[in-house]
């Protein structure tokens, strides 16, 4: 299983301090998200994610425009399924882009891309990535009308969203979310579809993640990050791969 790091919130602790310098990096500017990414690289991840957002409250242009020039491994770029997010994707050309909601008001990300509401809109998205080489991916809740229609539109991946799980604190209903993840990973391998997974995956709840069925990458950023401040990031990914792969 694939570790795709989201560096996102190494900006936010630089935006925090820096968000009204013109300049992202140099001088007093710190932390360089696109050395964290640098970092987590060599200590084993498989890709870097960032999620540009319409808010522009962490990662920046510049950020994603670095990391294309800078990372070796793979860069999947984050964002929302407008004419302009499109246009900006197709001119950075990142391996790959996930399509996810955006709402200005949410701290982060609250739940899966409804793809049957905005389907005229992920279509015209999905068929441009797909014309340009760029791989696809559908963040979206484990729900089998969403993941139907994301193999209809020939997206090749989904992401499974596991924040309902993550956030369940009653065994019960943990146990619910879960046979979910597991009934939409199964439903969309079916399909043929890649099956990714992300959001509030942390080095507890791994050790169930990681039994959901032929799981290709997890995409993990807060709780890595959070680690970090503790080990280092050498330290937080080598022991999260441990954990996703014993």
């Amino acid at each position: 299983m694939l570790l795709g790091l989201n560096i996102d919130h190494g900006a936010t602790l630089r935006q925090a301090r820096y968000r009204d310098v013109e300049f992202t990096l140099g001088g007093p500017v710190e932390p360089d998200p696109i050395a964290l990414a640098l970092a987590a690289e060599k200590a084993g991840a498989d890709g870097i994610t960032a999620h540009l957002r319409e808010d522009r409250r962490h990662i920046q242009e510049r950020d994603v425009r670095r990391l294309r020039e800078s990372i070796a491994t793979r860069l999947n770029l984050e964002m929302t399924c407008s004419p302009q997010m499109t246009a900006f994707a197709l001119e950075l050309r990142p391996d790959s882009v996930c399509l996810v909601p955006e709402n200005r008001r949410e701290v982060t990300t609250e739940g899966g891309l409804d793809v049957v509401k905005y389907r005229d809109a992920v279509r015209v998205c999905v068929d441009a990535m797909n014309a340009a080489g760029i791989k696809t991916s559908l963040f979206v809740d484990p729900d089998a009308p969403q993941i139907e229609l994301a193999a209809e539109l020939a997206a090749p991946w989904v992401e499974l969203h596991t924040g309902a799980f993550a956030s369940a604190l009653n065994p019960f209903q943990r146990k619910v979310e879960f046979d979910r993840l597991r009934r939409g990973a199964e439903r969309a391998q079916r399909l043929g579809l890649i099956v990714n997974a992300g959001h509030g995956i942390n080095y507890v709840n791994i050790a169930e993640v990681r039994t959901l069925p032929l799981l290709h990458e997890l995409n993990i950023g807060h709780s890595i990050l959070s680690r970090a401040l503790f080990t280092g990031i050498d330290e937080a990914v080598r022991e999260m791969k441990r954990l996703m792969n014993p």
